[in-house]
């Protein structure tokens, strides 16, 4: 006998990754900080080992009244304003000819879980990368779906033979697509399609198309982060050559945008050639919505309303700085791991990058290695991912090397 639902997963999570951030702590607390290496946290920490959270976001967050931070928002889909103005950050410098609609949601990881709720049914085939953020199996799982994968890279590029080739077996089956790019700054690897890359894919789904509806997830959780914010946005244009038949929805993230992780508050972007196309989807959406979670933080949407608008030069400048960081750390952890020839997937910007492993067996023999050594990250399929954003300059010199002798 049983009180969940049939068809109910009822194995416990085990989710990896607050697991080892939790055991780098207690590392931490062990032996000092100062001999810990903790790349497992996918949150900006500064030089000094602390959380970033810029001043240019919750100096004004604190002013936000009691009562305005209390208060339902206007809308079970977001405040106008805030609906609003996530188009106009997303999309800015891009020219977009497309219907759309936005919705609000909790975090990125809302808009992502929203969408696979409601495109597929039970049984139904969603289409993921081989090397992906975990939650999208575990959403996957949690609405009866089967999962496909398609190998991201070839050599040092996007697979789109691999990519093409899955889809189509996929659409044979059940004449209908859901598929998962997560572009530009991929968790957990780093990589960022380019404009050609994107042309190709979205080529290929208009033919797909003339099968049956193809919808295309962009999980956009870390693009304010690319080296190249407006070359993050351009590329964007080549959504302007959807088919009829395709349907895009651009997961946001507030969360990684404003080093705000635990306001929970980010938005799906709903794109289509016909406004009817977009207005069906709205609507399950919107329904979604309230019946799961009913309410977004209304100050924390107003107040991205205001950092990006009012704000908006003081914002930039804030995390412009930390972008440069990035780079500096990124740099430094690439040019090492070339010089001593450790393999690690193609990166081109962010907040990850992950050792390349032949198997996972492999992987996890190199996991414990690493953390015998105090050298703590998170095991992915295929991978070990590197989060460069949580660790210092001084921290970062001599990981590559020291991974790659622990590798051999």
């Amino acid at each position: 006998m049983t009180f969940t639902r049939k068809a109910a997963d009822l194995v416990p999570i085990e989710d990896t990754v607050f697991a080892v951030v939790d055991l780098a702590n207690k590392e931490a607390k062990k032996i000092g900080p100062e001999n810990v290496v903790n790349a497992t946290i996918g949150a900006l920490y500064d030089e000094n080992g602390e959380l970033v959270a810029y001043k240019s976001v919750f100096d004004h967050y604190n002013q936000i009244s009691n009562k305005a931070k209390a208060k339902y928002a206007a809308s079970f889909v977001g405040n106008d304003s805030y609906r609003q103005q996530v188009y106009q950050w997303v999309t800015q410098g891009a020219n977009l000819d497309l219907a759309h609609r936005v919705i609000a949601t909790p975090g990125g990881s809302g808009a992502v879980s929203m969408t696979f709720a409601n495109i597929l049914d039970a049984n139904e085939t969603v289409i993921l990368p081989n090397i992906a953020w975990g939650s999208y199996k575990l959403m996957a799982t949690q609405n009866n779906f089967k999962v496909q994968t398609y190998s991201l890279f070839e050599e040092d590029h996007f697979n789109l033979d691999s990519f093409k080739a899955v889809c189509s077996e996929v659409l044979n089956q059940q004449k209908k697509l859901l598929i998962v790019i997560n572009d530009p700054c991929h968790n957990p690897t780093g990589y960022s399609m380019t404009r050609s890359e994107w042309d190709q894919v979205i080529e290929f789904l208009n033919k797909c198309s003339e099968i049956g509806p193809v919808v295309l997830i962009d999980d956009i959780a870390y693009i304010d982060y690319a080296y190249d914010i407006p070359q993050s946005r351009k590329v964007m244009e080549a959504f302007n050559h959807i088919s009829d038949n395709v349907l895009i929805s651009i997961a946001f993230s507030c969360s990684k945008t404003c080093t705000s992780y635990g306001l929970r508050c980010g938005a799906a972007i709903i794109l289509a050639k016909k406004e009817e196309s977009v207005r069906e989807v709205e609507i399950v959406f919107e329904k979604h919505a309230r019946a799961v979670w009913s309410n977004i933080p209304n100050a924390a949407m107003d107040n991205f309303t205001w950092v990006t608008t009012d704000n908006y030069f003081n914002f930039l400048s804030e995390k412009q700085d930390y972008i440069d960081l990035l780079k500096q750390r990124s740099s430094i952890f690439m040019e090492e791991a070339n010089k001593v020839g450790l393999d690690v997937y193609p990166y081109k910007e962010g907040f990850f990058v992950t050792v390349k492993c032949k198997d996972n067996n492999q992987r996890d023999q190199l996991h414990e290695k690493l953390i015998k050594h105090h050298i703590f990250t998170v095991k992915v399929n295929l991978g070990i991912r590197v989060a460069i954003c949580s660790c210092s300059i001084e921290k970062t010199k001599g990981l590559a090397t020291a991974i790659k002798m622990l590798a051999d």
